[in-house]
């Protein structure tokens, strides 16, 4: 039995990854140095790719590493000397508030329970050098409206702004003028093989990382951004890097601008609709946020009762949905709504359940 995987991350490959993967093994793509004019191509084909289809500025920088959460590591490290602010909403965002207590900063916090809207009227403290947002909470299905995210930036302009989009990139719009760095990773939206992340950064996000440098503060030792730019700038990374997950990214993001990103946000959009009507009108499984102004568009979070019934029965029929997070693992599912997912298949899901 075929199998279809609405798992949050990973998910779902996109049909043609076979296909580019066994175009890679017979031009020997992994075996390629990563110093070579080969390897740059690639590395351009796919850094191109990304800021077409995400509509990224030309003077922001695409650094690729190995996770999204080595990328908040490397965010908190290059762009804090001591405070960041963090907009705290679900696990993978105290996550990000954690990196920043772990590198021995002094972060703070403002704090909403998953399925309330952040405080966006919030002060935000004068010696917070990062704010920083989890755009789209894998956890939970709540996502932050990009104007709230932009409001804060236009009252602070003198600080640096950060945003996770890992489970809502490529349909998240951003505009990357008001923000200074983005980050995600491949195994969600862009339906790869997990292994590779990317962070988007613009030079203001840089000079900082050079202002603690030139105190002498640690910034990192190979992925410090001002390694990265330096590797970049040759179109190459400091390390040997993952040049088959690089090598897939640029085939992947060819593939959506050819689609078009506006038709992904409208099919994205269309099967959001139809999967939270089918729960908010079914008897016993609701949708877990009620508020439809936080309601993600790409993970759906719901309130079944007991999650492994409802997995087993979906699994019977080849049809494989993440359980709910941590406190939620026994009662919620989890239903990504990626680029690749298909409006049939989902209303296949929805029929069984």
């Amino acid at each position: 039995m075929k199998k279809i995987f609405f798992t949050p991350g990973p998910t779902q490959l996109y049909e043609s990854v076979p296909l580019y993967i066994k175009e890679a093994a017979e031009k020997n793509i992994c075996s390629i140095s990563h110093r070579g004019r080969e390897f740059q191509d690639i590395f351009q084909h796919a850094a191109s790719g990304l800021k077409k289809l995400l509509n990224v500025p030309n003077n922001f920088n695409i650094f690729f590493l190995s996770s999204a959460t080595e990328a908040m590591e490397r965010i908190i490290g290059n762009c804090v000397e001591r405070h960041s602010f963090h907009f705290v909403n679900g696990e993978f965002s105290r996550r990000f508030f954690a990196t920043a207590q772990e590198l021995k900063k002094s972060p703070e916090k403002i704090e909403a329970e998953p399925w309330e809207e952040l405080d966006f009227k919030a002060r935000i403290p004068e010696n917070a050098e990062l704010v920083c947002f989890t755009q789209n909470e894998t956890s939970t299905g709540a996502a932050v409206e990009m104007d709230n995210i932009y409001k804060i930036k236009k009252e602070n302009p003198e600080k640096l702004v950060a945003i996770d989009i890992v489970s809502s990139v490529p349909y998240v719009n951003v505009d990357y003028t008001m923000i200074d760095c983005a980050f995600f990773s491949v195994q969600k939206g862009f339906g790869m093989p997990a292994g590779l992340g990317i962070i988007i950064a613009n030079e203001s996000a840089i000079e900082k990382s050079r202002l603690l440098a030139g105190k002498n503060l640690s910034i990192g030792s190979y992925h410090s951004f001002i390694s990265l730019l330096e590797y970049a700038k040759k179109s190459q990374t400091p390390e040997t890097p993952n040049v088959l997950g690089i090598f897939l990214l640029g085939k992947i993001a060819e593939e959506l601008n050819k689609k078009g990103i506006s038709n992904i946000r409208k099919e994205t959009e269309e099967k959001a609709d139809v999967i939270y009507n089918f729960f908010d009108n079914h008897g016993s499984c609701k949708p877990f946020i009620k508020n439809r102004g936080i309601r993600s568009k790409t993970v759906i979070t719901i309130d079944v009762g007991d999650s492994q019934a409802t997995i087993k029965k979906l699994a019977e029929h080849g049809l494989i949905v993440g359980a709910g997070y941590k406190n939620y693992k026994d009662s919620q599912i989890r239903l990504a709504n990626f680029p690749m997912h298909k409006i049939e298949d989902v209303k296949r899901m929805l029929e069984i359940i």
